[in-house]
């Protein structure tokens, strides 16, 4: 299968809402179509985030990823948070994943970051090994925490 990475605009939010939406379904959030493309809108339209869509030749939406710029105390320099990583059912197994992470580590490096972060659910296992296969380590010396608001 041919696919094309590119990097979205605020025109593709139609496009990449059903991905997004079923994104949010995969972490137990009830389906909300228009509330996934008016978020993605939102960012898109503000520049607070960069997405990365995989397409088919025919135009249909295959998977995406999302980045949101951050920095690091430490390492003195930016970093990207990749918060979302999802490809449909129908293109899972034909690479798309792998080539969506690759393109978004060469974004990260072209725009002078020093690396990427990400969390994902730990039975998550499939993301698991697609992330490792690619280089990514696991945190073996902080803990994350989180506060809802």
């Amino acid at each position: 299968m041919t696919v094309l990475i590119r990097q979205a605009t605020v025109a593709d939010a139609d496009l990449v809402a059903p991905l997004f939406d079923a994104y949010r379904q995969f972490y137990r959030q009830p389906a909300d179509l228009p509330r996934a493309r008016r978020f993605l809108a939102e960012r898109l339209s503000q520049r607070q985030s960069t997405v990365l869509v995989a397409e088919a030749t025919d135009g249909e939406a295959l998977g995406f990823v999302q980045l949101y710029p951050c920095f690091s105390s430490i390492r003195a320099a930016p970093v990207f948070i990749l918060s979302d990583l999802f490809v449909g059912p129908s293109a899972r197994g034909g690479g798309v994943g792998r080539r969506l992470m690759d393109a978004a580590a060469q974004f990260a490096r072209a725009t002078g970051a020093v690396g990427l972060e990400l969390a994902t659910a730990r039975t998550n296992a499939p993301a698991q090994r697609l992330y490792e296969s690619l280089g990514w380590q696991r945190d073996e010396m902080f803990y994350q925490y989180g506060l809802d608001l």
